[in-house]
């Protein structure tokens, strides 16, 4: 390929690094498309990105990285292929089928719809699946999200969420599952796994389960763009909660650059630069609030309305708590949850006072003590009413159990604040 040249070790591990964030989904889904098998397509693609890390130091990152990585994938996938038991049915099979072209090379840095993370998500979320395998399968196959990852995000053990991506794949080899859109009928039914799969990749964007810093704006923009597209398939008339979803998303990521200072340290949202947040993304999710609440009161569309009274507040007093209270009493009766419930005390500290809301997280110790900001909120309100040596201790836990290194340092400030008040 044109345009390569001798790159050094740290530049091409910067490449793959940032290949790797904005380009997996893409990636898997097209050789999905191309292999029509899970497991294989996976797997190629990371013997690809190995291969990238040694050839790419001699021969320099290509001028199209994507595209290196796919066709190199397609070739280990048809190797694999080729490897498995009876060979010649098998590649006559696929030949036959198209999904291993013979002569015409596909385009592989085409943006055009329909469009493959599309068509993965729906694969993923076949009702043949369990509602937990639908999200967590998408979410490794297209966020490229790490098995620790996803178990976090579920609040389940490692383990038990590797053997769900075990069953989820096989289910979906064994039943035959087609990799394509769900004709119209079908679509309405499936579109609710399909935006928690969205909004679980935004949240570990907008708060990254492990490394430096707590955003990953490379999984925020992926989803926010999964999210219209998908809005965009389902015109003239998107499901409310689809419209919510995209508000909600915009409204969280408007925050994005005001969420860490320059050492990447996290700002809370009281104390944040408003200055600092994107006005014009604020501007075009707020009409879509209204749109989605004229349609009803979904699980996205009271989260949205939440999300918007934060962004319309100018100043951190301004901000109507009291209604955001509201808006989580009635997500609370729609979907009961722990992390809601968790966060409708947080609003009525701030609407009524610290001693209210402890009464009420305390209720939730048994189900949220592996959470970590469970512990770090609890902490945060014994501070406030000076109970340090509680609050302390609740700090100490929520060290135990966080992974995100931003997180972290802001916990063990807090911790000192505790130790030492004033």
């Amino acid at each position: 390929m044109s345009g390569m040249a001798s790159t050094s070790k740290s530049d091409v591990t910067q490449a793959i690094a940032s290949v790797y964030r904005a380009e997996w989904g893409r990636i898997v889904a097209i050789l999905i498309r191309l292999v029509g098998d899970f497991d294989i397509a996976e797997e190629a693609a990371q013997e690809a990105f190995a291969a990238a890390v040694n050839q790419w130091e001699t021969s320099g990152v290509p001028d199209l990285p994507r595209a290196w990585i796919i066709r190199t994938a397609r070739y280990k996938a048809i190797d694999r292929l080729r490897r498995r038991t009876r060979l010649n049915e098998k590649l006559e099979w696929y030949a036959a089928s198209g999904l291993i072209p013979s002569s015409e090379e596909p385009t592989y840095d085409s943006d055009e719809i329909p469009d493959d993370r599309l068509r993965l998500i729906f694969t993923c979320c076949h009702p043949a699946l369990a509602t937990e395998a639908q999200v967590a399968l998408t979410l490794r196959m297209l966020g490229g999200l790490e098995t620790d990852e996803i178990a976090r995000a579920f609040l389940v053990p490692t383990a038990t969420m590797a053997q769900r991506l075990v069953r989820a794949k096989r289910k979906i080899r064994d039943a035959g599952i087609p990799y394509k859109m769900p004709d119209a009928t079908d679509l309405a039914s499936r579109i609710n796994a399909v935006l928690t799969v969205i909004y679980l990749i935004f949240n570990e964007g907008y708060a990254a389960t492990k490394g430096e810093t707590i955003v990953r704006a490379d999984l925020c923009t992926e989803a926010i763009r999964l999210g219209q597209l998908l809005r965009q398939l389902m015109s003239p008339q998107p499901p409310p909660e689809a419209t919510a979803l995209v508000a909600l998303m915009l409204l969280h990521d408007s925050r994005r650059d005001a969420r860490l200072d320059e050492a990447g340290n996290l700002i809370l949202l009281e104390d944040q630069d408003r200055s600092r947040w994107h006005h014009q993304q604020i501007a075009e999710a707020l009409p879509l609030v209204e749109e989605a609440l004229r349609g009803g009161t979904g699980v996205y569309a009271l989260q949205a309305a939440i999300a918007a009274l934060h962004c319309q507040a100018t100043r951190a007093e301004e901000t109507d708590w009291a209604q955001i209270a509201q808006l989580y009493g009635v997500l609370e009766r729609l979907q009961p949850s722990p992390i809601v419930s968790l966060n409708r005390a947080v609003a009525i500290a701030m609407a009524d006072s610290p001693q209210v809301a402890l009464g009420l997280i305390d209720r939730l110790a048994t189900e949220l003590d592996s959470y970590h900001l469970f512990h770090a909120t609890r902490a945060d309100l014994l501070r406030r009413v000076g109970a340090f040596t509680e609050a302390t201790q609740s700090y100490t836990r929520a060290l135990e159990l966080v992974t995100n290194e931003s997180e972290r340092r802001f916990l063990e400030r807090r911790l000192r604040e505790a130790l030492y008040p004033d």
